[in-house]
C-alpha cells in the first residue's frame, strides 16, 4: 500500500507541479493578459487533479492513510464546490484575477503537500521541506479561504442574472430553489466553519512548549547527531521530536 500511495502522491505532484509551473510562464510571459484565459489553460488538469483527491477520504476510510477524516474531507469538498460549481459554471468568472490567486494558492500549497508526502513514504525527512510543509498553511490556508469567499460574491450577480442551478417545482409542489441564496448561505458556514476549525487547531496547540522545543532544538541536533547514522536518520529524529 506504501507503494501505492507513493505513485498516487507522484501523480498528484506531477500535476500540480505543471498547473504551477504553467500559471507562472504565462504570468512571466504574457503578464496581466495571462489571466484572461488561464483558466482554459490548466482548467482540465485542475479539475483531473481535484476529482483525483477525493481518492484521500477512501484512503483515511480505510485505513492507508492516517490523516484525519474531517478536515480533509471539508476541504476536498469544498474545492469541488468552488471550482465545478462555482468557476467552471460561469465562463464570465473564470477570467477573473480571483480564480488565478486560488489556484496559485491551492497548487503551491499542493505542491509542497505532496513533495512532503512522497518523500515521508521512504521514510526521508529533510528538516527545510518538513518546516515548509507544517508552516505554509498558517498564512496560506486563511487566504484561500477568503479567496473563496471572493470568488462565491463575484460569482453572484451572473448568477441571479442567468439563473443557473435555481429550479423553481411545478404545481403541486410550488416550491423553487433560488441558487444565490444557496450560495449566501454556504459562504457564511465557509467561514463559520473554518473559523471554528482553526480556533480548534489553535486551541490544539500548546506554543509555549512549541518554543521550548524549538529553543532546545540545536542542542537536540547535536545529540542526534552523535546517535544517527545518516542525515536522513538525523532529520527523521528531529521531525518524530517536533511533530
Amino acid at each position: 500500500m506504501n507503494m501505492y500511495l507513493f505513485v498516487y502522491d507522484l501523480m498528484q505532484f506531477c500535476g500540480h507541479s505543471w498547473i504551477f509551473t504553467n500559471m507562472i510562464i504565462r504570468f512571466m510571459t504574457f503578464g496581466k493578459d495571462s489571466v484572461a484565459d488561464t483558466f482554459h489553460s490548466i482548467g482540465l488538469v485542475m479539475r483531473l487533479c481535484q476529482l483525483l483527491s477525493v481518492l484521500e477520504i477512501l484512503h483515511i476510510l480505510i485505513g492507508i492513510d492516517k490523516g484525519h477524516l474531517l478536515p480533509r474531507f471539508l476541504q476536498i469538498t469544498e474545492r469541488i464546490i468552488i471550482l465545478f460549481v462555482v468557476i467552471n459554471s460561469q465562463e464570465e468568472v473564470q477570467g477573473k484575477y480571483v480564480v488565478c490567486v486560488l489556484f496559485f494558492l491551492w497548487n503551491l500549497l499542493d505542491v509542497v503537500r505532496y513533495t512532503y508526502n512522497m518523500l515521508a513514504r521512504m521514510d526521508i525527512y529533510y528538516l527545510p521541506l518538513t518546516w515548509l510543509n507544517f508552516s505554509l498553511c498558517i498564512p496560506l490556508y486563511p487566504l484561500s479561504v477568503l479567496a473563496k469567499g471572493f470568488a462565491i460574491c463575484v460569482s453572484l450577480p451572473y448568477f441571479e442574472s442567468f439563473g443557473t442551478y435555481s429550479i423553481k417545482l411545478p404545481f403541486p409542489f410550488s416550491f423553487s430553489i433560488y441558487f444565490p441564496y444557496v450560495l449566501k448561505m454556504y459562504l457564511i458556514v465557509l467561514f463559520a466553519g473554518k473559523y471554528l476549525i482553526f480556533q480548534r487547531a489553535g486551541s490544539q496547540h500548546n506554543w509555549d512548549a512549541l518554543a521550548t522545543k524549538i529553543k532546545s532544538l540545536l542542542g537536540l541536533s547535536q545529540t542526534l547527531t552523535l546517535s544517527a547514522t545518516s542525515p536522513a536518520d538525523h532529520c527523521r529524529k528531529v521531525h518524530h521530536y517536533l511533530f
